[in-house]
């Protein structure tokens, strides 16, 4: 069964692939696969989604054409080769893959509308209990 994160709901075993080093920067800055997917403009989430769904040949061309525009990390050109090629190595499994793409999927299902009524009500619940404790502590005084 695929392990999930408690606080996301994204599967752990992305993680390490997502957290894996592309080298630094010319500003001295570490770059994993995380900060530069997001450097591009993308989730890194669902690109790794996209990723563990697709064939390893695929995947390896898309990580290859996605890294290839990452010109800032002087490392990644000169080993882009093989810092593909051991990426690749880091997507998940197959054995597990049936369970990733599921997990995958609803990474990548989620709906925006549920996930900012979840955050209204949280809001809505943390000024009540402000005004709460502004409340009592007028009363102390």
């Amino acid at each position: 069964m695929t392990q999930t994160s408690l606080l996301d709901g994204r599967p752990l075993e992305f993680e390490g692939f997502l957290y894996a080093s592309l080298g630094e920067d010319s500003n001295g800055f570490s770059v994993t696969v995380l900060s530069g997917l997001a450097r591009l403009g993308l989730d890194p989430w669902d690109e790794v989604a996209a990723l563990v769904r697709m064939d390893s040949a695929a995947a390896h061309a898309r990580l290859n054409a996605l890294l290839s525009r990452m010109w800032d990390v002087p490392g990644l050109a000169r080993n882009h080769d093989k810092i593909v090629d051991d990426l690749t190595l880091l997507l998940p499994p197959c054995t597990s893959l049936g369970n990733l793409k599921q997990a995958a999927t609803a990474v990548t299902d989620v709906s925006p509308g549920i996930m900012a009524a979840v955050w209204a009500v949280l809001m809505i619940v943390l000024v009540i209990l402000q005004l709460l404790l502004a409340g009592s502590l007028d009363f102390i005084e």
